[in-house]
């Protein structure tokens, strides 16, 4: 190797480690609720609080189905298997998000709950919140944009719980989670459930909206570029902001409508709506009940359809919805509970279950438009796209359509069988932990040659 180049990876290197900003190091505390330096910013700051994840994960962090993970954190896979409290699959889950909790040396992170400018469907202007996580003392290496999986309860909500993907910042990485319209702030407007582009607008304007306010603060990441990231509805809502920070802000000329993207996470995603839909009635079986009126209601009222909710789904289910759905007081799994049955034509009507009907044909146009991988577009920054064999909630068909749709694209496919929707979220995050971990070493070989 070239002598100067040598002296230059090893300046590199050192600077790694001794640089002020970039060493993991204890500071006083930093009170981001003062607004007096920074003004007339479009990220708000509400409220901050530190937690301390040496002891394992905080009482507010949720599995994928809305179980709160500390509820039996001490029960081991072997005792539940005996009798113990939680069925198989989310004592694993829970074996596994404490697992992660091993890796990386900042156990400390900062939550930040804040509200931003964005739009809603019809274009009107609307106040949205969400969190920001930093690992305190340092600046963070990269920022994650993170679009949050299904969820059922507002408690949920990322500006209201430690989401389970805020791990990661005990590798020094930001997380900037919006809460979506619907939770948080807007808790009482109905959310509108896989509506593509608008979804994908209120991610970007949090983004943009937090990118200037870390600067402020002194708590830019050292790396400009972004990762994207997200699982279920998350995957999806993933794969459309990277499709808007391609085709939309994608000119280095007008940084201040420009998102440069490092690499991009996504798992267990919805991509093909009218394929989810279709396997809901050519198989008679809903393996998540609740997604069935999620994605009926955000298709029907997010695009302003001439349907009747009463038109798609069952009466008994149709008068619960604003009680069980809308109130955002219930989890998914609890919702699920509620409805009682996964047998598709129990919960829509024979009208619904009818492919041929002229509502359905209006239906499903609705959900081609809102399916990303229908678009005209091909994925270029690296993604890592990761799918159950198993997901009895979002059909693998999903995964194969993407592969097929983005064959010529820069992807790492890893579809396994690897159980179902809930335990393949928290894999997935283990796998997203597995891969930042390996770019980290990666990069530090190559200082080191």
């Amino acid at each position: 190797m070239n002598h100067f180049v040598k002296i230059i990876k090893t300046f590199c290197l050192l600077s790694l480690f001794l640089c002020p900003s970039c060493r993991f190091h204890n500071e006083p505390f930093v009170d981001f609720t003062d607004t007096t330096k920074v003004k007339n910013l479009k990220f708000h700051v509400i409220s901050q609080n530190e937690t301390d994840l040496s002891n394992g994960l905080p009482y507010n962090c949720f599995l994928p189905d809305g179980t709160p993970l500390n509820d039996y954190s001490a029960v081991t896979e072997s005792e539940a298997a005996e009798g113990g409290p939680r069925k198989t699959t989310s004592v694993t889950g829970v074996a596994i998000a404490q697992e992660l909790l091993k890796y990386g040396n900042q156990n400390k992170v900062i939550e930040i709950v804040g509200t931003y400018p964005s739009i809603d469907g019809d274009y009107n202007e609307v106040t949205l919140s969400g969190k920001v996580m930093l690992p305190k003392g340092r600046r963070p290496k990269r920022m994650i944009l993170v679009s949050h999986y299904t969820v059922g309860s507002d408690a949920e909500a990322p500006s209201n719980c430690f989401s389970l993907e805020g791990i990661l910042v005990k590798l020094g990485y930001g997380l900037i989670i919006p809460d979506y319209r619907g939770y948080g702030i807007t808790v009482d407007q109905i959310h509108p459930y896989l509506v593509m582009m608008e979804t994908a607008y209120n991610i970007t304007d949090m983004y943009f909206a937090v990118r200037d306010w870390l600067k402020a603060v002194d708590m830019a990441p050292e790396y400009e570029d972004i990762y994207l990231m997200g699982y279920s509805q998350g995957g999806a809502n993933t794969m459309a902001v990277q499709y808007l920070c391609e085709m939309g802000y994608n000119d280095p000329k007008m940084p201040e409508y420009y998102i440069p993207i490092h690499r991009v996470f996504a798992g267990g995603g919805p991509y093909d709506v009218k394929a989810t839909y279709e396997r809901f009635v050519n198989t008679d079986t809903a393996g998540y009940p609740v997604a069935v009126p999620l994605v009926l209601q955000g298709m029907i009222k997010g695009n302003h359809l001439n349907i009747a909710m009463e038109d798609m789904v069952q009466p008994w289910l149709c008068e619960k919805i604003d009680e069980w759905v809308n109130c955002k007081r219930y989890t998914t799994g609890q919702i699920n509970k509620l409805i009682g049955t996964k047998v598709t034509h129990k919960i829509l009507t024979e009208e619904a279950m009818n492919q041929t009907s002229a509502k359905v044909a209006e239906l499903y146009k609705a959900m081609t438009a809102n399916s990303i991988i229908t678009a005209d577009w091909t994925p270029q920054a690296s993604v890592y796209l990761m799918h159950s064999m198993d997901d009895e909630t979002v059909p693998y068909t999903n995964a194969t359509n993407a592969k097929a749709k983005w064959r010529d694209a820069n992807i790492t496919y890893n579809f396994g069988h690897y159980g179902g929707h809930v335990m393949t979220c928290v894999r997935f995050i283990f796998s997203v932990q597995s891969l930042l971990i390996q770019e980290e070493k990666e990069r530090r070989e190559y200082y080191e040659e």
